[in-house]
This record gives structure tokens, sequence and C-alpha cells, in this order.
């Protein structure tokens, strides 16, 4: 780990702490030349993930992609940066626990449905209805009535 100082590449471990989900280390830092402290993050990686997607093509699972589509129906509702981390994670266990090396996009939105509908109702229905191509009220209002 390079310091962000000095640019030295020799940095030492003072302290290593793990997320209260234990998905993340945070590793505090000591640059041997300057002596600046920082901070960094280690998480797990989901690699050789690739995802299926409904018209045959396949692509590499990206967490950007599954962060941006949470971002989307949680606009202008209260959360934190930490509990969203906590989602990714708790997504990311999931489709780990599967043990597959290919899933369909199908496969990763019920995962994402499934903890977006305890994290927040709201943005359930809103990811829902783009999800599930609600075509008329009647549709909304069915899924409205399965989380009341």
């Amino acid at each position: 780990m390079y310091c962000p100082v000095c640019n030295n590449k020799e940095t030492s471990v003072v302290d290593s702490r793990p997320s209260s989900d234990g998905m993340v280390i945070r590793r505090r830092r000591e640059c041997d030349k300057c002596h600046y402290r920082f901070s960094t993050k280690e998480e797990t990686e989901l690699l050789d993930l690739v995802v299926i997607k409904n018209d045959g093509r396949r692509e590499a699972y990206m967490r950007e992609k599954l962060e941006k589509s949470l971002r989307i129906p949680l606009t202008k509702r209260s959360f934190t940066e930490e509990s969203f981390s906590k989602l990714i994670h708790a997504i990311e266990r999931d489709i780990q626990k599967k043990k597959k090396r290919e899933l369909t996009s199908k496969e990763v939105g019920e995962l994402v449905m499934k903890h977006l509908k305890t994290f927040d109702k709201v943005a359930y229905i809103r990811f829902a209805s783009v999800y599930r191509d609600f075509k008329d009220v009647k549709n909304f209002e069915k899924e409205v009535k399965k989380i009341s």
C-alpha cells in the first residue's frame, strides 16, 4: 500500500478492525518514511461471476451496476452509507451462497427484491415497478398489498 502523502511503498498496519457485519476490515496504516497515518478498507470481491441477461448476453458481475440500480429507487429516501453498504454485502453474500459461476439477471433481481423489501418498502415498490414491469395500477396495488 503506497502512502498517499509521500508515495512510499513501505507502510505498516497499526490496527485492524472488522465491520459490524464482518464483511469489511478497516486497517489503520502508518507510512514508514513520513509517519503519515491513513485508513484503508478491505472487502470481499465477487470474481469470475457471469450474469446472463434476459436476451442471452453474458457479462461480468459488476458491483457498481448493483449499487447504481439500488440508488435509483432509494432516491430521496433516508439511509446511511453504512446501511447501504450492508445491503450490498447481504445481497452479495446470498449470491456467493448459490456457489454458481453463472447467474441469470432474474436470479440477481430476485435477491435484490428480497433484501430491498426489508431495507426500505418504498424503494422496494419503486424497484419492483420497473423490475416486474407493471403494466397497470392493479399490478402495482397487488405488490403494495403483499408488503402491507
